[in-house]
């Protein structure tokens, strides 16, 4: 399996791309921006985007949806209590502000305990993780965990938004990605840390807020 980590749009997030190296297949997580250059890469690897997945609602990680979509025909899929809120008009005059005139509906809508396949070796868990928004999740497959914006390196997810708590996120963090083998590597949705990944481990013993 690749991932392959790229910084887009205009609020440092990452998107990535995780791709079946025996068919080709691949999965985009968070199309932020830069949809001609995710495809280009895509390309330049010898994978082909069918699916698009969002760890949550919010425009920032939305906003490359439509256009990812067009260049693609991939569905777009999302946890199925944020579903609703990456179409509603609070979201679409966020996206407007980042140069995004449109926000599709999912395609395809999920729960937690789901699994998002593509090709043979790709197999992302779907980890429900409240608290940065209702629907948030984390994608896990052993080795890797993508944490949206429920966990940063060094750092948590803001709680202040529609559908925020804080109680939810540390619950989410502690039992859905702190649980997990220590040498996962964590790979976060927005660059806001000292470095652009890092692993359960480090996080459960040097994040300042998870203490």
């Amino acid at each position: 399996m690749k991932v392959i980590q790229m910084l887009v749009g205009q609020m440092a997030v990452f998107a990535y791309l995780v791709g079946c190296e025996k068919t080709g297949e691949a999965v985009v997580i968070d199309p932020a921006g830069n949809e001609e250059e995710i495809v280009k890469r895509a390309e330049e690897e010898g994978l082909k985007i069918v699916k698009i997945v969002n760890t949550h609602a919010h425009p920032d990680h939305t906003c490359g949806n439509a256009k990812l979509k067009a260049l693609t025909g991939a569905p777009i899929v999302i946890h199925s209590a944020d579903a609703e809120a990456m179409v509603s008009p609070h979201s679409l005059d966020f996206a407007r502000m980042l140069g995004c005139t449109e926000i599709p509906r999912a395609d395809e809508t999920v729960e937690d305990g789901d699994v998002i396949t593509a090709g043979e070796e790709v197999a992302l868990k779907v980890l429900s993780t409240p608290g940065h928004s209702d629907g948030g999740v984390c994608l896990y497959t052993p080795g890797h965990v993508f944490t949206g914006d429920t966990l940063f390196v060094g750092g948590v997810g803001r709680t202040d938004l529609p559908g925020g708590s804080l109680s939810k996120m540390l619950a989410s963090i502690k039992n859905q990605v702190l649980t997990l083998p220590d040498d996962t590597v964590v790979w976060p949705g927005h660059h806001y840390g000292p470095a652009s990944r890092s692993t359960v481990k480090q996080e459960r013993e040097t994040n300042e807020f998870l203490r």
